[in-house]
């Protein structure tokens, strides 16, 4: 492959995922880490490519995070009954004495009616969840830093981050916008792929919380395949058309 089409091809894969490792575009693109190393030092010269630690990322909206169509506040507002036997379903999963990380969706920060009162410590950068969370005598809060998104009220960026690299918890629960028939986890929102990456990396047990619309739902970017996660939390038990698992899958699928 031409310098110039793989090059073009980190980019796209970047742009696609929100961030890469190394070793996956060597794999991808059939190129020596060495190689792939000195194409994402050119493209972060050229300002196309964000270069990490062991990796590069979509440097736009690092500074300024992308804002998102309907506010935080607008979204929690559907399918309410849905979202709440969800976020029951999801809490009836944690232990006290467990820290758990809760992720920046809606339905995700419906579970805090559900954790007051319990014995145990949240890691979150949402700002609903520390609204929803801050009077329970019982639970032991961890905000995670960042830049703020004004619109949906979460913390991302590098600060983010590195502190989530700081971490470990025995439950994740995450939001996503989207589950392709194969698998794939989807979000629309570059600045949020990292953290729900990081999130997955420091958890004994990943929870994924989708109801039926987003079975295929939307999004561009991959966040991990479905395999990642433990279980999943849904409004009703999915057909195979619009999840398509492996016969040897470990995913617990969970309903209200």
């Amino acid at each position: 492959m031409l310098t110039d089409d793989r090059r073009r091809g980190i980019v796209a894969a970047v742009r696609r995922r929100g961030s890469v490792p190394v070793a996956d575009l060597a794999q991808s693109f059939a190129a020596s880490e060495a190689t792939i190393r000195r194409d994402l030092e050119q493209l972060a010269a050229d300002g196309q490519v964000r270069r990490v630690r062991g990796g590069a990322c979509d440097p736009r909206g690092d500074a300024h995070p992308e804002p998102d169509p309907r506010r935080f506040e607008q979204v929690a507002r559907d399918a309410v009954g849905p979202k709440r036997e969800m976020a029951q379903r999801a809490a009836a999963q944690v232990a006290d004495g467990d820290v758990i990380a809760l992720d920046i969706g809606t339905t995700v920060a419906a579970m805090c009616p559900f954790l007051l009162g319990r014995s145990i410590t949240v890691v979150t950068s949402s700002l609903a969840v520390v609204r929803g969370l801050a009077g329970a005598r019982d639970v032991e809060l961890v905000v995670l830093g960042g830049i703020l998104r004004p619109t949906y009220g979460s913390l991302v960026g590098p600060l983010t981050e590195s502190a989530l690299r700081q971490i470990r918890v025995d439950r994740a629960f995450l939001g996503t916008s989207g589950i392709r028939a194969d698998g794939t986890v989807l979000d629309t929102t570059p600045s949020e792929v990292p953290i729900k990456r990081g999130l997955l990396d420091i958890a004994t047990v990943s929870c994924l919380l989708a109801d039926h619309e987003k079975l295929p739902g939307t999004g561009y970017l991959e966040v991990a395949p479905l395999a990642r996660f433990d279980q999943l939390v849904t409004d009703r038990a999915p057909s195979a058309r619009e999840l398509d698992l492996p016969p040897d899958s470990d995913l617990e699928v969970l309903t209200p």
